[in-house]
């Protein structure tokens, strides 16, 4: 014996949990501040990223810098002794850039955080 077939409905109905209505992604706590990168603390933040950054940068171009120099042997081909010298040079070029960089860095992150 078959039953009868019901008449299905068109409309599907669905719950949601008390967590899933309170997560959504339009949320105001996932929202991007942009006010707080105004204030004195998002300054500072911002500050210190850079300062971090900049100091770091610094630090691994200066130790590139140097094994790049002391790699450099003026004995073989005059073409490559050229290159590695050249390339030594801006090495040191953007070390320099980086290390004012950093100082700059560093004062601005000095003269915010003495106000």
């Amino acid at each position: 014996m078959e039953e009868p077939q019901r008449a299905r409905s068109h409309t599907v109905t669905t719950t949601a949990s008390s967590f899933a209505e309170n997560f959504s992604t339009s949320s105001s706590s996932f929202a991007y501040d942009r006010e707080f990168l105004r204030t004195l603390p998002g300054l500072l933040i911002v500050a210190e990223i850079g300062l971090c950054f900049n100091g770091s940068a610094f630090v691994l171009y200066l130790s590139a810098a140097v094994v790049d120099a002391s790699s450099v042997s003026p004995e073989r081909d005059s073409h490559n002794f050229n290159s590695w010298a050249a390339s030594s040079f801006f090495a040191f070029l953007v070390t320099i850039c980086y290390a004012g960089n950093t100082y700059f860095s560093f004062t601005a992150w000095r003269s915010r955080t003495i106000q």
